[in-house]
């Protein structure tokens, strides 16, 4: 399977698996029906409309994501590992596709 392909794979997979959120921080989606009713609503973009938006913008392959609610957007916070063995948060509006932070790790 192509390596490109199997990472998508991974982080469509990975963003089923949302965390649960704590208290004081961002609000994470409780599970894969959060993510549903929100792309349902209109809320949010489905992650691989996302991909197909940010992926020449990620230093790297996408190893991790998660769905959270902060300042009242929704966000995808991707991991991303680039060549030289470095990870990035990245932060993308999860309703246009915007990069919003990018933060070494």
């Amino acid at each position: 399977m192509n390596p490109k392909v199997r990472s998508i794979m991974r982080s469509i997979f990975l963003a089923a698996v949302v965390l649960a959120g704590v208290g004081g921080g961002p609000t994470f989606a409780r599970d894969h029906d959060d993510a549903r009713r929100a792309v349902e609503a209109g809320e949010i973009r489905p992650l691989a409309d996302i991909l197909n938006v940010v992926k020449g913008k990620l230093p790297g392959d996408v190893v991790g994501v998660k769905l959270e609610r902060e300042a009242g957007a929704w966000i995808y916070e991707f991991r991303v590992l680039d060549g030289k063995g470095r990870l990035f948060e990245i932060h993308v509006d999860a309703k246009s596709g915007e990069v919003e932070r990018t933060k070494e790790k």
